[in-house]
């Protein structure tokens, strides 16, 4: 008797031993969750398996235990579980040196702004004194500021103030004299202000660059720094690939040695700016992919922004008569960038906002890209368009990357400077999605907030975060949840070519996902601002939540 339970309990160990066996190991399993897996068929399951930070397996909780062995399991207790998010156009690294400096962002007036410097002021005693994010649309008094207090308060530190759109600045006195701007002068994309031929410290899109060039660059510590600080908010929001509107070949390179010794975790689809030393480095690198940088794009500017009105338009602004913005080059450089890029295979991704620039590099685009292509050349914000203009970014595959905050933070004033029938042709996202039938999303940050659930709203709700307005700014162009989803998600990596790797959850693509505490596709519009981030993972590791 004593053998025959032996042997039975032998045989019973064998079996669990060799289903054990048969299990497949994995390094995470997921499970208990309400998974979007945003794939085609916007398929839900309740578990995944992940090994080498990929997804190997999805499905129910019984099929992926019954499949897979892991030594480290995630109960999501039910909560919600997205493809990480990605933002579609915004400025990383800028995001992360602004944190350095002085935050103007909400001020009321311009003269908080001059107390927030004067305690930026104390606390950094030396050099210049930099910051960004006033809004005089913010302000009771809106009218443009003069520098006369700052050339007080400051006639031996150079002052620098960036307006949150980044295409307009006050500079001080001393700022001024070290870039040699003169009453009087001319350029092209840009404009000195004066009053009574005295330079009133405005500048206006290409004419803040004559001061930002004299600002000492950054050092390899403060580089770093910033890289990390802006990579532990985007974490915090769920964020888990950015791409990055702008930068110069070194801090690319600076990004990648990041990434390559595992500083940096954060994956960055990077566009190279606009200059001759960034042309070079294409041509002589080509197209660079690893697991967490991408680089095969640039970033072009057709105009300026419609907050200073140096957007360009096809007809005067409605609130300042005689005045149409302008293009920041001559048409022929977009011809010159556009066969440069369709020569190396890169992409080519132009600002423009108002109508008249969108539909100079519109036309550009068309005459190089011939009809329906993969190119997938992008116009960055696609603000204001003619109605008869819409047509051509599906005519040619054109992508309209846009920014829904855009919409919900210019909705105040955007009717003041397009007058009321132009203004039906902005922010039209769902006329926009039309064109191609898929639309990616971002939020252009540090110009707008950093969040995705903004952008969400947004989108669905068409009001800003103070619910505004009532009925939603212009609701015939609102996305569905769904889209919007798909646009913060599969649509922001199909615009990087990186659909086949991220932006849903399916076996073979990176494990990069974010647990959220309500279901976005579900909850109360009034709540979705409320939204918590309980995790965020990139590559199967967690990079934000409790311990």
């Amino acid at each position: 008797m004593a053998f025959k339970t032996i042997s039975r309990l032998t045989a019973i160990l064998c079996i669990i031993c060799c289903v054990s066996c048969s299990r497949k190991k994995a390094d995470l399993i997921v499970y208990n969750a309400k998974i979007y897996t945003i794939d085609s068929t916007f398929s839900r399951v309740s578990a995944m398996a992940i090994k080498d930070g990929k997804i190997v397996e999805t499905g129910s909780d019984d099929a992926i235990f019954g499949q897979f062995d892991a030594p480290d399991l995630l109960d999501a207790g039910g909560k919600f579980l997205y493809p990480g998010f990605i933002d579609a156009h915004c400025h990383f690294f800028n995001y992360g040196l602004g944190l350095q400096t002085a935050d103007l962002t909400g001020t009321t007036s311009w003269e908080a702004i001059l107390d927030t410097m004067k305690a930026f002021a104390v606390r950094h005693p030396d050099g210049w004194l930099i910051g960004r994010g006033w809004d005089q649309n913010d302000w009771a008094v809106q009218a443009f500021p003069n520098n006369d207090v700052l050339n007080t308060l400051f006639p031996d530190r150079p002052v620098l103030l960036t307006r949150i759109d980044g295409h307009a600045a006050i500079a001080n006195a001393k700022a001024l004299s070290l870039a040699g701007v003169q009453p009087g002068m001319t350029l092209t994309g840009g404009e000195v202000h004066t009053d009574r031929n005295r330079l009133t410290g405005l500048l206006v899109d290409n004419a803040v660059d004559l001061v930002y060039a004299k600002i000492p660059a950054p050092g390899p510590a403060d580089v770093e720094h910033a890289l990390l600080d802006a990579q532990q908010n985007c974490f915090a929001v769920g964020l888990t690939t950015v791409d990055d509107c702008g930068l110069d070949a070194r801090v690319v390179s600076f990004i990648d040695s990041m990434q390559t010794t595992g500083k940096l975790s954060m994956r960055v689809y990077a566009m190279l700016s606009d200059a001759p030393a960034n042309y070079e480095f294409a041509r002589k690198k080509g197209k660079i992919k690893t697991d967490r940088l991408s680089v095969r794009a640039f970033k072009v500017y057709a105009d300026g922004a419609l907050g200073s009105r140096g957007a360009c338009l096809l007809a005067p602004y409605a609130d300042q008569t005689g005045h149409y913005g302008f293009l920041l080059s001559d048409p022929k450089h977009f011809d010159s960038v556009a066969n440069e890029l369709a020569a190396l295979d890169f992409q080519m991704c132009t600002h423009a906002i108002g109508d008249s620039g969108n539909r100079t590099i519109l036309n550009t685009y068309l005459r190089r890209l011939e009809g329906k292509n993969d190119k997938r050349w992008r116009i960055e914000h696609a603000q204001v368009i003619a109605p008869e203009d819409f047509a051509k970014f599906g005519a040619a595959s054109i992508v309209p990357s846009v920014q829904p905050t855009h919409a919900t933070s210019d909705m105040y004033w955007a009717g003041k400077r397009l007058g009321p029938e132009r203004v039906k042709g902005a922010y039209a996202y769902k006329q926009l999605l039309q064109q191609n039938g898929w639309i990616p999303l971002g939020t252009d940050f540090p110009v707008e907030d950093i969040s995705p659930f903004k952008t969400f709203y947004a989108a669905v709700v068409r009001k800003d975060a103070a619910g505004k307005p009532d009925s939603g700014f212009q609701m015939e162009n609102a996305l569905s949840r769904e889209a919007a989803l798909r646009g913060m998600t599969i649509w922001a990596a199909k615009a990087n070519f990186e659909e086949g790797e991220k932006g849903s959850l399916e076996k073979g693509k990176w494990a990069d996902f974010v647990l959220l505490d309500q279901d976005l596709l579900t909850v109360a519009p009034e709540k979705i601002l409320q939204t918590r981030v309980e995790a965020t993972y990139v590559g199967g590791k967690k990079v934000h939540g409790a311990k």
